[in-house]
C-alpha cells in the first residue's frame, strides 16, 4: 500500500508563512506607493527604436508622385499622376544583394529618383532598417532616410547610454532592452500625464543629440491616452472579481461552501504573492502582468478542483476515516501528478523567460513565480482552510449534543 504522507503536519507553519507573505505583499504595496505602472495604465508614450546610421538618402524631383513602401524582403517604388495609374518598381533584397546595386536599379529604372549613398556600397542590402516615422511621400524638399545596421558587424551599445540620452526628461521613464546589445533594439516608455505634451519627434531628437544626426530608426510608436489607461486600470480590477466570483459560485454548485471559500482564499492568496513580488522587484506592471495573474489563478484553481474531486471520491471510500486523515490520502494521491504537471509546464516558461526580453520575460518570471505558489497554496493553504473548517463543524455539533443531552 502506498505510504500516506502527513500533510496536515504542515498546516500550521503554512499559515504562518502565508500570513507574513500577505503582510509582507501589503507593506510592499505601502511602501513603493502601488506598482511601476507601465504605459498600458498610464498616459504615456511607447516608442521602438534602433540605433542605425543612415545608408541611403532619397528624394523624387519628378512632377509625377511617388510613394516608398517595403517589406522584409523587399522595396517598392510607387508612381502615380497624370497618365499614370500606381505604377510599381519592386526591388528584392535577394536580387540585388547590396546597397549599390539597390542605387543604380532604381536609378537607372526611376529618372527622377537621385539616391545618394551614405555607407560602402557592397554592404548587404537585408540588413536595410526603415523607420515607421518617416513620410513615405518622396519629394526632393527633404529625403526619405534608409538606415542600415548588420548585428553582425556591429558595436552593442549598452542601455545605459540610452538612460543617460533620455535623462533630460523629467518625467517618468524607462528603457527595455529588446534582443541582443548588437542588435541596438530598445524600448521607451515616457510617462504624459498632460496629453500630448511629449512627442515621438522629441525623443528621436533627444536620442540623435546622443549618439548623433540620422542614427535613430522609429520601428513602433504608440501614444496611450488618460482615459484609456484608466479604463484598462479598471476593467483590470473587474476581471480578478470577477475571476474570483466564478470560482466560489461553481466551487459551491460542484462541492460543498467550505470548498467553494477555500478555492477563492487560495486565489486571493496566489494574487497577493504575485503582487509582492512585482511590488518588491519594482517589475513593471502592464497588461501581460494582469495575463500572467489570470494564468496562475486558471492554474492553480484547476490543481484545487482536482484535489477537491479527490478528497470527495475518498470520502465515499474511507467513510470511517477521520476526515484530516482523507485530506492527507488525497493529498498524496495528487502530489505526482502536481509535480509531474508543474514541472513540465514550468520548462516551457524556462525557456520563455530564457529567450526572450523585455515585458515578455517579465511575464515568463511572474509565471514561474506564481506556478510555485500554486502548488503551495493547494497543498497547503487549501487543505489546511478545509480542515479548519471541518474542526468547527464538527467541534459545533459536539456543543449542540452536550446541550441537547444536558437539557
Amino acid at each position: 500500500m502506498k505510504k500516506t504522507i502527513q500533510f496536515s503536519k504542515f498546516f500550521f507553519p503554512a499559515a504562518i508563512i502565508s500570513v507574513v507573505l500577505v503582510v509582507f505583499s501589503i507593506t510592499g504595496y505601502i511602501i513603493h506607493k502601488g506598482f511601476a505602472l507601465g504605459v498600458d495604465f498610464q498616459a504615456g508614450l511607447l516608442q521602438e527604436v534602433q540605433i542605425a546610421p543612415s545608408a541611403l538618402n532619397i528624394r523624387w524631383n519628378g512632377t509625377t508622385s511617388a510613394v516608398i513602401q517595403y517589406d522584409r524582403n523587399n522595396v517598392y517604388i510607387i508612381i502615380s499622376g497624370s497618365g499614370i495609374e500606381g505604377k510599381t518598381y519592386k526591388y528584392s533584397f535577394a536580387e540585388y544583394t547590396t546597397l549599390g546595386a539597390i542605387k543604380r536599379a532604381m536609378e537607372a529604372e526611376l529618372n527622377d529618383i537621385e539616391v545618394t549613398l551614405l555607407i560602402n556600397e557592397n554592404n548587404n542590402s537585408i540588413w536595410l532598417v526603415f523607420s515607421s516615422q518617416s513620410n513615405s511621400n518622396l519629394s526632393s524638399v527633404s529625403p526619405y532616410v534608409i538606415h542600415y545596421l548588420d548585428p553582425g558587424a556591429s558595436s552593442p551599445t549598452d542601455i545605459s547610454e540610452v538612460r543617460t540620452a533620455m535623462s533630460s526628461f523629467s518625467q517618468g521613464v524607462s528603457v527595455q532592452n529588446l534582443g541582443n546589445q548588437n542588435d541596438r533594439q530598445f524600448m521607451i516608455r515616457i510617462e504624459d500625464k498632460e496629453e500630448g505634451r511629449v512627442t515621438s519627434n522629441e525623443i528621436v531628437q533627444v536620442l540623435e543629440a546622443h549618439f548623433g544626426k540620422g542614427t535613430i530608426a522609429v520601428l513602433r510608436s504608440d501614444y496611450v491616452g488618460s482615459r484609456f489607461s484608466k479604463n484598462l486600470t479598471d476593467q483590470a480590477g473587474v476581471l480578478i472579481s470577477l475571476t474570483l466570483l466564478l470560482v466560489l459560485i461553481y466551487s459551491a454548485i460542484r462541492f460543498k461552501l467550505q470548498f467553494a471559500v477555500g478555492a477563492v482564499i487560495a486565489i486571493m492568496y496566489d494574487v497577493l504573492v504575485i503582487i509582492a513580488f512585482v511590488v518588491w522587484t519594482r517589475m513593471e506592471f502592464t497588461t501581460l502582468s494582469i495575463a500572467a495573474i489570470l494564468t496562475i489563478l486558471g492554474y492553480s484553481t484547476n490543481n484545487t478542483i482536482i484535489l477537491f474531486d479527490r478528497i470527495r471520491e475518498n470520502l465515499r471510500i474511507y467513510s470511517d476515516n477521520a476526515f484530516v486523515d482523507i485530506l492527507n490520502i488525497s493529498l498524496t494521491g495528487i502530489l505526482g501528478r502536481t509535480i509531474i504537471t508543474t514541472a513540465s509546464t514550468m520548462l516551457a516558461v524556462l525557456a520563455l523567460f530564457i529567450f526572450t526580453t523585455g515585458s515578455m520575460k517579465d511575464f515568463a518570471l511572474a509565471l514561474l513565480v506564481g506556478m510555485i505558489s500554486g502548488v503551495f497554496t493547494t497543498l497547503f493553504i487549501v487543505s489546511g482552510f478545509v480542515n479548519f473548517w471541518d474542526k468547527l463543524k464538527v467541534k459545533r455539533e459536539k456543543k449542540k449534543l452536550a446541550a441537547k443531552i444536558a437539557g
